[in-house]
């Protein structure tokens, strides 16, 4: 099984950004660790982070026919790209949303995702750990073809 986990805009200052939200892990680390449970679960796992909106684009589109599901934080785009959440829905490949922090308990402009409804699931607020969470979501589903 191939699964691409993808991090968006500012993504990569994990570990000096806002840490009491955020935690001390860099991206490194966390991406370290998914590919560590990926192993276990028998699992391929290539990352990719990008801050520009229209490469996390190119980067969906290119991996039909390439990867079997899709670990997405889109961070800030999450509420605000259409086009991030098209690229999903025409990809057609099972994907999970993440969030490290609860959007639904934040300020009231995250309360809404543009990706949820392409998604098979979401998980958000149990920090790094919400990355491992996903990835054994996204396995089961795609072993047990859960319909969502």
């Amino acid at each position: 099984m191939k699964i691409l986990l993808i991090n968006g805009a500012n993504l990569n200052m994990l570990g000096t950004r806002e840490p009491e939200k955020y935690g001390s892990k860099t991206l490194q680390d966390i991406e370290t660790a998914v590919i560590k449970r990926g192993v276990e679960l028998n699992c391929e796992i290539d990352t990719y982070q990008s801050n520009h909106e229209g490469e996390i684009v190119e980067r969906i589109q290119n991996a039909k026919g390439i990867y079997d599901g899709i670990l997405i934080n889109a961070g800030g785009y999450t509420h605000t790209s259409v086009v991030i959440r098209d690229a999903i829905a025409a990809v057609n490949i099972p994907a999970v949303e993440i969030h490290m922090t609860n959007i639904h308990a934040r300020e009231e402009f995250r309360h809404t995702s543009l990706l949820t409804g392409v998604c098979v699931g979401i998980v958000a607020g149990f920090g790094e750990n919400s990355y491992i969470l996903a990835l054994e979501g996204l396995t089961s589903y795609l072993n047990k073809g859960f319909m969502s």
